[in-house]
């Protein structure tokens, strides 16, 4: 039977785990690996930008493959596909700033630009931007492509903050974290709408994650901490399996 992406099943559920403290701790973790895996595949690895950016779009492929075929949220499947648009969306922005020369500031407003439309279009159609309410494939297609750009939208926004700007990686991370505060208060303190604030909170973990990846693997001359992308990345991977490993098994224990 062909499969259509416009079919919804009634046997769907929603693809989207709960956003709870272990989806921001493993949403912000794997935006950190996303800036030094994308480094270091880049630079320790001698891939080169080009060939790093085919591989991990051929690994993103087929992780979202399997990911929109499951009819319900699978955590170890869900989060290696987040983790590898995070390497991808930041090789997005290193191809448009190493290669073109496109100046952060302009990838910036042009992701910004790319993740407004695509909400657009999303809400156009569907008529929410919920994530309680990516049940469907079409929603789902919707759901990640805005990821993409989020995590696109986060390292240029990041690199051009901390670098471009020159505020330095500590400072910015501690600018975006203290937005990211602020839109917790939105919401829970004044109820701002809580799909709004969602978003914010998940474009702007993006640039805090590459700001703490890069203070923590850059070396001390740069205004990093010198882990190096190595260490950073196997730190924080290793940290990302355990955390969807225990999901995984809280996962089964609820559907059993």
């Amino acid at each position: 039977m062909a499969y259509s992406i416009e079919k919804q099943t009634s046997n769907w559920v929603n693809k989207v785990p709960e956003v709870t403290i272990f989806f921001w701790l493993i949403k912000m973790m794997s935006t950190t690996v996303g800036e030094t895996a994308a480094d270091f595949l880049n630079v320790n690895l001698h891939f080169g930008l080009t060939h790093t950016s085919v591989v991990m779009a051929a690994l993103l492929a087929l992780a979202l493959f399997f990911q929109i075929r499951t009819k319900h949220y699978v955590p170890s499947l869900y989060w290696i596909s987040v983790v590898l648009i995070s390497v991808f969306g930041t090789l997005l922005t290193d191809n448009l700033t190493d290669h073109f020369g496109v100046p952060l500031a302009v990838s910036t407003m042009m992701f910004a630009g790319l993740l407004l439309t695509t909400f657009g279009i999303w809400y156009t159609k569907e008529k929410t931007l919920s994530i309680h309410a990516i049940d469907s494939v079409k929603r789902e297609l919707f759901y990640w492509i805005a990821i993409l750009f989020t995590f696109a939208l986060g390292t240029a926004a990041g690199d051009w903050v901390a670098e471009g700007l020159q505020l330095g990686y500590v400072n910015a991370a501690i600018l975006f974290g203290a937005l990211i505060a602020m839109t917790a208060v939105a919401h829970f303190r004044f109820k701002i709408d809580a799909v709004l604030c969602f978003w914010i909170a998940y474009i702007l973990t993006r640039p805090l994650g590459a700001s703490c990846g890069d203070l923590l693997s850059q070396p001390i001359a740069n205004g990093g901490l010198g882990l190096g992308t190595t260490l950073t990345s196997s730190l924080f991977l290793i940290t990302i399996v355990g955390l969807v490993g225990y999901l995984t098994m809280t996962e089964k224990k609820v559907t059993q």
